[in-house]
């Protein structure tokens, strides 16, 4: 009879293991639909996928003008203004200076600039660790943020925006 526990005790684990094991590589996806802000007609969809401790930050816009707009983070998944201001400063948990992605000396929310066609499509992406969905570190999770398209290119110098311009597009990283 003891023995019968002890294998079925045995097994019970294992299959806790298993399961538990299965869930660490499950990837998190949110995806988000992006509004026009200031007058535009730019919109389009982000989304974050979170896998294996990093998050892939996907974004593809319509309706832009052709050329280099910035892409960043705010603070607030409030986009109930109409020039989007209600979402708030650059997300910047950190206190770091405004800069490039790669430099040491950058806000968590500085994604940077990406290039719109001269039908006025563009596409982003970006992957890191430095973000992460849900998790409820105040350093590194982008829930309850905003997302922001900025009408000109990030100078990646000016202090604290990047100079980027007004905010053509918004949206509420919310689950």
């Amino acid at each position: 009879m003891n023995k019968k526990i002890i294998l079925l005790s045995i097994v019970a684990t294992a299959i806790i293991v298993a399961c538990k094991s299965g869930n660490d590589t499950k990837a998190n996806v949110l995806k988000i639909n992006l509004e026009p802000k200031s007058n535009s007609a730019v919109s389009g969809t982000a989304t974050f996928t979170e896998k294996n401790g990093f998050v892939t930050f996907e974004a593809k816009m319509s309706g832009l003008k052709p050329g280099v707009h910035a892409i960043h983070i705010h603070e607030k998944s409030d986009c109930s203004a109409a020039d989007a201001s209600s979402a708030g400063g650059h997300w910047n948990p950190t206190f770091k200076k405004h800069g490039k992605w790669a430099d040491i000396e950058h806000h968590k929310g500085d994604i940077g600039n990406f290039t719109a066609d001269e039908n006025g499509n563009g596409t982003i992406t970006l992957k890191t660790d430095e973000w992460c969905i849900g998790c409820g570190d105040v350093s590194k999770d982008i829930l309850n943020k905003g997302l922001i398209v900025h009408a000109n290119p990030d100078d990646f110098t000016t202090q604290p925006t990047g100079n980027a311009g007004g905010r053509v597009a918004c949206s509420g990283i919310i689950k």
